[in-house]
């Protein structure tokens, strides 16, 4: 089967546009952060029944909070009515199967009065999850226009998920995966400037807790300040930044970064009146680190800190409860990375190959579904979670264009 060129491929894109802005005004329109999902979902899965695709509702069972990869919440809301959509593409299972998982939650957009107002603007499109990750739905819908519009038809199956929870950690994607959905290969849809990502970067959060000594200020000099020994605590963490830095070396797919890895210490609650020398403190925050290690020997570095401060040994803590995303990576000539990359110069995209310095669900795929996976997507990782989030929707004819030619690499067309 001859495939389109990539001028009409973007040429039948072009002339899709009108329904895509609209799917993607519609989409955005729904604030569906956490525990707010299924108003989402259920526009989701009515457009693509639209096109013809076979859409299933995938329940998320309580038991998954039992599940060792499980990432809890600041607050926990019950999953019923809130499920994964799993959408059949096509094929017929006679070649190698591909999935296509996003995300259809989103942040909040906070002080943005604008974010669940889109707009579409000399081609760009405005909004909270225009990249994260709306716009990769669009992406996907719009795939479909086009395997439709030239009779496509793929060997191996093709799917999309669209899942919940990912901005918390991933449960949506870790349930589906734990349901037994799987494949020869997963393309994770986020925000990488149209980079082929064969790996990411991994974050763990952590809560410290220090214990001092509180007495009334006029007896300051005989209690112990636990802001100040968690001031000791910030400046181990930095510490431990540069090391981490340092450890990691040369690692060829994050090098353009100048800083690949991070500690940040992001919320800090302590004492109980201005007269008092408190005698508790809070640090939350979260460390980012590459493929070269892991996460429990993370949290074992973490807990190794309080031992270098007498102090802080005795009356300090470290706890993980909430995110917890592992690094992954896979070889940059495994036939998944070289067809994507492929794929994308076929469309005009150039074929750059990295890391990617956030993390999402494709270490969920690899390190727990055993898959070969990479991350994909248009817009930049700069632009999630910000205000003024936006995408171009020319970058997302390109991602749809490229998908339409991996599909019919991967999975024989």
């Amino acid at each position: 089967m001859d495939l389109p060129s990539r001028q009409e491929l973007l040429e039948a894109a072009t002339r899709h546009r009108p329904l895509l802005e609209k799917f993607l005004l519609d989409l955005i329109r729904v604030p569906s952060v956490h525990g707010q999902e299924p108003g989402v979902q259920l526009l989701v899965r009515e457009y693509f029944e639209d096109l013809g695709r076979r859409v299933t509702e995938v329940p998320i069972g309580e038991d998954i909070r039992d599940d060792p990869e499980y990432t809890r919440a600041e607050m926990d809301v019950a999953y019923e009515g809130r499920n994964n959509l799993v959408i059949d593409l096509g094929g017929n299972g006679g070649g190698r199967s591909l999935v296509l998982n996003t995300h259809s939650d989103v942040v909040p957009a906070g002080s943005w009065e604008g974010g669940f107002d889109p707009t579409v603007s000399d081609g760009v499109l405005t909004g909270r999850g225009a990249v994260d990750c709306k716009g990769q739905i669009g992406a996907i819908f719009l795939s479909c226009k086009l395997l439709d519009e030239f009779d496509l038809e793929l060997q191996g199956d093709l799917s999309a998920q669209v899942v919940i929870e990912e901005e918390i950690g991933g449960n949506g994607t870790l349930s589906l995966i734990r349901e037994g959905y799987s494949a020869d290969g997963v393309v994770v849809l986020e925000g990488t400037d149209l980079t082929v990502c064969p790996a990411n970067r991994g974050a763990v959060w952590f809560r410290a807790t220090v214990d001092g000594i509180p007495v009334h200020m006029a007896r300051k000099y005989e209690g112990v300040s636990a802001i100040e020994k968690s001031m000791d605590l910030v400046r181990l963490l930095n510490q431990y930044e540069s090391e981490l830095a340092e450890e990691a070396g040369e690692q060829p797919l994050f090098s353009e970064y100048e800083h690949p890895v991070q500690v940040n210490v992001g919320r800090m609650e302590a004492g109980d009146w201005p007269a008092t020398v408190p005698g508790s403190s809070v640090l939350e925050g979260g460390v980012g680190f590459l493929p070269n290690r892991n996460l429990d020997s993370i949290k074992e570095d973490l807990v190794s800190l309080l031992g270098r401060n007498e102090w802080l040994s005795e009356h300090g803590k470290f706890e993980f409860e909430r995110l917890h995303n592992d690094a992954y990576q896979i070889p940059v000539d495994h036939p998944l990375v070289v067809e994507m990359a492929k794929s994308a110069g076929n469309i005009g995209i150039e074929a750059r190959v990295r890391g990617m310095i956030a993390s999402c669900d494709a270490r969920l795929f690899n390190r727990v579904g055993g898959m070969p996976t990479i991350v994909f997507g248009a817009g930049d990782i700069d632009q999630a979670h910000s205000r003024g989030e936006r995408v171009e929707l020319g970058d997302i004819a390109l991602e749809a264009g490229a998908l339409v030619y991996m599909a019919c690499a991967w999975c024989g067309a």
